[in-house]
């Protein structure tokens, strides 16, 4: 059981149940995830109510009543207020009275600024700052974050133990089950540490985009392709899309955190069907999602520069915004470019070929045999071949450098979009940090319960920067290489289209 510690009411028409002040609750779930829980008040109705509102319910000696009497006359109400944190010193088994130790601290937040949608909320991240529900971490489930030793400096998450490894995704076809009524696409994802191939389809990679997004929410999860369903079994469109799902699995991969995750691992190993719903349900389930994951964080035991720490945040945020609306330009001028290419661009020179075939058929036409003449009309027929040519060059030519650019930047575009999120739950966290300190000014939050609350956001501060630094590289090299084919393919496009225009005037020339 569980007792209420400020009002809460429940959206109308929603699974929320409205609570007060005073009520006792007995918990039902605990497992509902995103900073809910689940239980039944006196008069038998069941709903979801923030697990932050409660705290155990136990019988209270004289002097945990005296704490609480004179919590309630402090001039700064609990209700409904950010500035004011609920603490609970309890005896200890022995009954001297000691204050509990910070790892048991219940602190509360008021209702007046709280966002039932906020992630931060949501996902269990105040709970975690202030130190509710500490919890076992399995060695498989932390991550470490290192201070880098390049020029740079800075900070990054540790490298990955196991060799460095990539998936290919091929072979994408065309199945069907229940005799042929549901048809679907399949590609074959083929990890390099084992060379064993599995099968998944669309519906399995926006599976697993969810349990990533679920789980890591100071990682931004790189985007899949855009959903569509007229033309998906087009052969262009299937090809297409084959390409930018090894565009995501590529990202993850390179990922030092996302490629070592469990779910991952299952997504690109798992072969039985058995094991593969097993696996699945497991990753539902999983315990370490949102704010659970900082958790399993093992970072830097120093004391994070705050000045250094403020001034990425903030590089970071303009970097994004700048960024974010010079890929957008970009991304459309791809898909203008692509559209040309295959369309006017195409129709414009195949005018030109048809204008100039037409004028060797004619010169051909009714007039007195000659050698010279004959040669003529064929160059000139070889100029119109070579602009028809060209024209289907152009058709071709974006699958080899438009749209790969444009793949790059549906990436970086949906990594940008996820970055003001992240920035905005690390924001968050040093609210609470901030918050707690005041607290703590007014002595009412013990000096251990505050360098509790300051190490638990260095954590998450540390997590930021380690991902900063990862987002920055990445992109870079990723940008990079990138441009490097474009550029290339240009240079061999052209190249290729002087060729055909050399080879119409040595045709005129013999």
């Amino acid at each position: 059981q569980v007792q209420v510690l400020y009002d809460f009411s429940g959206e109308p028409d929603s699974a929320e149940l409205t609570v007060h002040a005073g009520d006792i609750l007995t918990v039902t779930r605990e497992d509902v995830g995103e900073g809910w829980w689940e239980g039944t008040n006196h008069s038998g109705q069941t709903g979801l109510f923030p697990a932050a509102y409660v705290e155990p319910y136990e019988q209270t000696d004289f002097w945990e009543e005296e704490w609480d009497d004179d919590w309630e006359c402090s001039p700064t109400p609990p209700i409904p207020s950010h500035d004011a944190l609920h603490t609970t010193n309890e005896t200890n088994p022995e009954g001297q009275g000691k204050p509990q130790d910070e790892s048991a601290m219940a602190p509360v937040f008021g209702r007046k600024n709280f966002n039932r949608y906020s992630t931060f909320v949501k996902t269990g991240g105040e709970d975690y700052i202030l130190g509710g529900l500490p919890r076992y971490v399995p060695e498989s489930e932390k991550v470490y974050i290192i201070e880098a030793t390049d020029a740079g400096g800075g900070y990054q998450w540790a490298p990955s133990t196991s060799p460095p490894y990539c998936c290919v995704v091929a072979q994408p076809k065309k199945e069907s089950k229940f005799k042929g009524i549901k048809s679907f696409i399949a590609y074959q994802i083929t990890p390099s540490f084992n060379n064993i191939q599995v099968s998944r389809r669309y519906k399995h990679f926006d599976w697993l985009h969810e349990r990533l997004e679920e789980k890591y929410s100071l990682i931004p999860i790189p985007p899949l392709p855009e959903k569509q369903i007229s033309g998906r079994y087009e052969e262009h469109f299937i090809e297409r899309r084959k390409n930018q799902l090894q565009a995501f699995v590529d990202c993850v991969c390179r990922h030092p955190v996302l490629s070592r995750s469990p779910v991952w691992q299952h997504f690109i190993t798992c072969t039985d069907d058995k094991m593969w719903k097993a696996g699945k349900r497991k990753a539902e389930k999983d315990e370490f999602v949102g704010a659970i994951y900082f958790y399993a964080i093992e970072a830097p035991e120093g004391t994070i520069n705050q000045h250094t720490l403020e001034h990425e945040t903030i590089s970071c945020a303009k970097f994004v915004q700048n960024m974010d609306s010079a890929v957008k330009h970009l991304m459309e001028t791809a898909a203008d470019q692509t559209k040309k290419h295959q369309g006017p661009y195409k129709r414009e020179y195949q005018k030109i070929g048809q204008a100039f075939y037409a004028l060797g058929q004619a010169m051909g036409t009714e007039l007195p045999k000659g050698i010279i003449h004959e040669k003529l009309t064929s160059a000139v027929k070889a100029i119109g071949d070579s602009y028809n040519d060209i024209g289907k060059m152009f058709e071709e030519q974006p699958k080899l450098d438009w749209e790969p650019l444009g793949d790059m930047l549906h990436v970086y575009k949906g990594l940008l979009s996820s970055m003001p999120d992240i920035l905005n739950i690390h924001k968050r966290a040093l609210q609470t940090k901030r918050e707690c300190q005041k607290i703590a000014f007014g002595q009412k939050l013990a000096p251990n319960q505050l360098e509790g609350v300051n190490r638990r956001t260095d954590k998450v501060s540390y997590a930021l920067l380690a991902e900063i630094n990862h987002f920055y590289h990445e992109r870079a090299e990723e940008v990079s290489k990138a441009l490097k084919n474009y550029i290339t393919q240009q240079l061999e496009f052209y190249r290729k289209i002087t060729d055909k225009l050399e080879n119409a005037l040595t045709a005129l020339e013999v």
